[in-house]
């Protein structure tokens, strides 16, 4: 099979005409052919009627088939996979269903985003849990993420909390190996978060060995918002209580009584969902595969992501968080002549270029897919540097 033209490819895309977009960590920009197949889903449950034996048989083939196409693009077994709104729904399902006791340490890295750092301090304020935020961002340039980890486990640490790719400065973690560590560590659980890995790295989770895994199809992927999952290692299912429950959790007998958690990870699930944003999500990845294989994306992202931290290297008033090119599509900086970086990214909106700002580290963020066009990283240049003169 050919690979369309990046340039034809991207016409799917209603979101990139007009602009340059940089901000799909975000939010990915839904394909012209997810927005259809959301629309006919629609249509289809009330034309037929929205409650109806019809209706509840189309359901079941788009969860079926949308949970056969997520696992296998995640490398895991259908039955290893629940569904979620979003990646923070999944985190939750993991952090409030474990058996917590008091005095259970609980590790979480320093670049964790805020909705998760809320849970962890809420559930060490509910269960009296010892929380350790450890020193990831030290490791950004220079030392061993795995090294640093095991300085701060403890015979008593239940769980690590971490990201694949953090998504304040775009790291990447060599997530196996940590997930070996903390298994050798009195069996300490993973959760991670990996709203800015799935639809990025090329990904065989099974081998990883993680027990949790939430992620989202709204960003990497370019699906619909609303949609997500979470991915649960069947060793760790037995450890993990359902927290919220519905019909889609449970076995009933004949008089319709609910007698036992469904077997799968589809316990974790509640009640009705949007079903035809499984449609959206499907077409989506369908779209991404027809230009190229997952290791051809990621392959591409990384090449523009060293394109523009290069061209962002040779500004003097800017400093990259990263000092070599990343490895994926994260890419943060910093202007070292404001106090302010939303300033710029007004400054560039206004011109039709869209990125964020982040906190904590206090820097501007840009990301590139494979979508990113070398033109439109030239293009953020030139009003960087515009910007810059215009201070």
């Amino acid at each position: 099979m050919i690979s369309p033209s990046l340039e034809s490819h991207r016409q799917k895309f209603p979101a990139l005409a007009n602009k340059a977009y940089f901000n799909y960590g975000g939010q990915g920009p839904l394909p012209q052919v997810s927005m259809d197949a959301i629309l006919q889903g629609y249509n289809e449950v009330q034309c037929s009627g929205p409650f109806s034996r019809k209706i509840n048989q189309w359901q079941n083939q788009e969860t079926q088939l949308t949970r056969q196409l997520l696992a296998t693009e995640l490398g895991i077994s259908p039955e290893t996979l629940s569904f979620t709104e979003n990646v923070t729904v999944g985190c939750n399902i993991a952090l409030w269903g474990m058996a917590w006791q008091p005095g259970d340490h609980l590790l979480i890295s320093d670049c964790e985003h805020p909705g998760i750092i809320a849970t962890v301090q809420e559930l060490q304020r509910r269960f009296d849990l010892n929380v350790s935020f450890f020193p990831l961002r030290e490791t950004l340039n220079q030392g061993d993420p795995v090294e640093m980890i095991s300085k701060f486990l403890k015979p008593n640490t239940r769980l690590l909390v971490i990201s694949h790719i953090l998504w304040n400065t775009g790291q990447v973690l060599p997530l196996t190996e940590i997930v070996n560590l903390c298994h050798q560590n009195y069996n300490t659980k993973v959760l991670v978060d990996a709203a800015q890995s799935v639809g990025v790295l090329p990904l065989k989770l099974t081998e990883t060995k993680v027990d949790f895994y939430a992620f989202t199809g709204h960003k990497w992927f370019c699906g619909p918002d609303g949609l997500g999952g979470l991915y649960i290692r069947a060793e760790s299912l037995s450890e993990l209580s359902p927290t919220f429950i519905g019909w889609r959790s449970i076995i009933t007998n004949e008089q319709g009584k609910p007698i036992a958690w469904t077997p799968d990870a589809k316990r974790y699930e509640v009640a009705t969902s949007a079903y035809p944003l499984y449609a959206g999500l499907r077409h989506a990845i369908n779209l991404h595969h027809q230009w190229g294989t997952p290791i051809k994306r990621y392959q591409q992202i990384c090449k523009n992501s060293q394109y523009l931290w290069e061209k962002l290297s040779e500004i003097p008033q800017i400093q990259c968080l990263r000092t070599a090119p990343p490895e994926a599509g994260l890419v943060s900086f910093q202007l070292n002549t404001i106090k302010s970086h939303q300033s710029l990214v007004n400054h560039l909106e206004s011109k039709g270029i869209f990125l964020r700002t982040l906190l904590d580290p206090n820097c501007v963020r840009a990301c590139v897919h494979y979508l990113t066009l070398p033109s439109e990283i030239d293009q953020l240049i030139e009003g960087i540097k515009q910007f810059i003169a215009s201070l």
